[in-house]
């Protein structure tokens, strides 16, 4: 199974580093099942996915972000939960906040993150990649210049480095509940927006970043009458995290001593992989230390 993780992401890789040229990448294409847009890019990626895995012969369950599950062969032992491009844009735009990500689930028909045995993230324009599994200890890792895991130590609002997410989430909202958070640290430390949850939380790991916000999800449980700025900014549907979009980085990020949970400081292990309904996508708050996560849940205007 490792040699098949990796194999595929540096397939997808290929496929998107060969292609991005080729394609008008910077448009809309269509729709993903989830109904966040997708891109040219994601058009080769879900190919390149579904092309390698058909030609391994092999019985496997695979869940795309464009295709949902399929199944090639009879009784797959395991299922692995692809987003081929996570971080479209940045891939489109040709910048390195992209990431293949890759997470394998033994096969059932409700497997959560709790369940996984291996991940992988490969960002696709350096090829600098993170491996874990459950045979192993720690983290594997490629191409980053210092020894990984290398969490940072920061524990002050004012100075961390952390990025947050806009896409399918009201500015209005988001500002509101940490637009105080952005002018404390805006300056003594650094904000920003990758669009990308597994390259997001690999800065934490790689120690280039300090934290990760995605809160949206918690506002809507909370506050059940913002769903429709939710759904205006989602052209109809609600994104906010999806299982696909988290399940690699949430086990690296755990493998690497990362404190990660839900907006709510909650774990994120029942997560069911295969279910992207409103209900079921998430919230995640991560942090370098147990007391910048401990101060960000504390000081988000819920």
């Amino acid at each position: 199974m490792r040699g098949l993780v990796q194999e595929l992401s540096g397939r997808i890789r290929a496929a998107v580093r060969t292609g991005l040229h080729e394609v008008g990448s910077r448009y809309v294409k269509g729709t993903a099942k989830g109904g966040d847009a997708e891109f040219p890019v994601d058009v080769l990626a879900e190919r390149a996915a579904w092309d390698f895995l058909r030609e391994q012969d092999e019985p496997v369950a695979f869940y795309t972000e464009s295709e949902g599950l399929r199944t090639l062969g009879r009784e797959p032992e395991y299922v692995l939960i692809i987003d081929p491009i996570d971080g479209t844009r940045g891939a489109a735009a040709d910048l390195e906040m992209a990431c293949v990500s890759i997470a394998v689930a033994p096969f059932s028909e409700t497997p959560t993150i709790g369940d996984i045995r291996y991940a992988m993230l490969q960002e696709i324009k350096t090829g600098n990649w993170l491996y874990a599994d459950a045979h192993g200890v720690g983290i594997e890792a490629s191409g980053f210049p210092v020894p990984v895991p290398h969490l940072s130590s920061t524990a002050d609002l004012e100075r961390m480095f952390w990025s947050l997410e806009f896409n399918g989430h009201p500015a209005e909202l988001m500002v509101g509940a940490y637009g105080h958070l952005i002018d404390a640290s805006a300056n003594t430390g650094g904000v920003y927006v990758f669009n990308s949850a597994s390259f997001s939380i690999s800065r934490i790991i790689t120690g280039q970043m300090d934290a990760y916000v995605d809160i949206g999800n918690r506002l809507l449980r909370d506050r059940p009458v913002t769903e429709p700025d939710f759904r205006r900014v989602g052209h109809g549907s609600i994104l906010h995290l999806f299982p696909y979009d988290i399940a690699a980085s949430v086990y690296l990020a755990e493998r690497a001593g990362v404190t990660i949970t839900d907006a709510y400081g909650k774990p994120l292990h029942d997560t069911l992989l295969l279910d992207i309904s409103p209900l079921n996508q998430r919230s995640c708050i991560a942090a370098c230390t147990p007391q910048l996560h401990a101060a960000l849940i504390d000081s988000i205007r819920w």
